[in-house]
């Protein structure tokens, strides 16, 4: 007589989504910062493992044997978290990019202050822009996305299942190629003034020579490159916004490229 109703299929069906979960949680973007200790990671995995199990948990059939096929399934599963991570990693580091050629216009190469995220040292005004960067990707409900995106995986992509063909990397190279368009666009706005105040500060020179340019012209190149970097948050947000509002199809797109049940329907 089975007393506990214990069903062994159903607890590797458990253990497949945790591991999923957890690992790809692990390495996304808000979630995988320095800031939050590691129990309350494994809280809210365990939290979302719990929600998503009922709705679309893997099977537990899926579990494999042996412990060699086990590890090139854990394999497979931190693959996909790293690619789900990476490409929302872009959108932060193409701001972070800008944010240091901003700092070097505005001379600010000297400061520089700690990243939670990677733990690195970056510019103030990096450091600036990535803290309101990620404060309007979670007031756009960016961290529901990914979610969103992590529960997608399930119908996708089976356990271990990640085909990594030429589309999927292909897709995360041109993904990549938008890191360098971000910089280009948070940065250039505010170096176009920057450049057209040292250009004025060259003609006060050969106008008046007798004026100290060099007292001056540090001073205001920090207040106007402080001026156009307030102004600048509004393409900021713009950004960001188009980013997330794009989340939806890209991670799709990822996952039907990786997914070996939409390459074997594909005509």
């Amino acid at each position: 007589m089975d007393i506990y109703h214990f069903n062994p299929e159903h607890i590797l069906s458990l253990m497949l989504t945790l591991m999923r979960i957890s690992i790809v949680l692990f390495l996304m973007p808000v979630f995988n910062t320095n800031s939050l200790p590691m129990q309350v990671k494994a809280s809210i995995s365990l939290v979302l493992t719990l929600a998503l199990w009922p709705h679309v948990a893997l099977a537990g059939t899926d579990m494999p044997p042996h412990p060699l096929s086990l590890g090139l399934m854990f394999l497979g599963e931190l693959l996909l978290g790293l690619i789900m991570g990476m490409v929302v990693q872009f959108l932060f580091v193409g701001i972070q990019s800008g944010g240091e050629l901003l700092g070097f216009q505005m001379g600010f190469t000297m400061v520089n202050v700690a990243d939670p995220l990677s733990g690195i040292q970056n510019g103030a005004a990096a450091y600036f822009l990535w803290m309101v960067s990620m404060l309007t990707f979670l007031a756009l409900d960016g961290h529901l996305f990914m979610i969103k995106a992590l529960a997608d995986s399930f119908r996708l992509v089976p356990a271990g299942g990640l085909l990594l063909g030429d589309i999927l990397i292909r897709q995360v190279f041109d993904l990549s190629t938008q890191l360098f368009v971000i910089a280009v666009k948070v940065a250039a706005p505010v170096m176009v003034a920057l450049f057209l105040t040292e250009l004025a500060l060259g003609l006060m020179n050969r106008a008046a020579p007798q004026m100290q340019v060099m007292l001056i012209g540090f001073p205001l190149k920090i207040a106007a490159g402080f001026f156009f970097l307030g102004l600048l948050l509004v393409i900021l947000s713009s950004q960001i916004e188009q980013f997330v509002l794009g989340m939806n199809p890209m991670f799709l797109n990822l996952l039907k490229a990786g997914s070996p049940l939409f390459h074997n329907i594909a005509p």
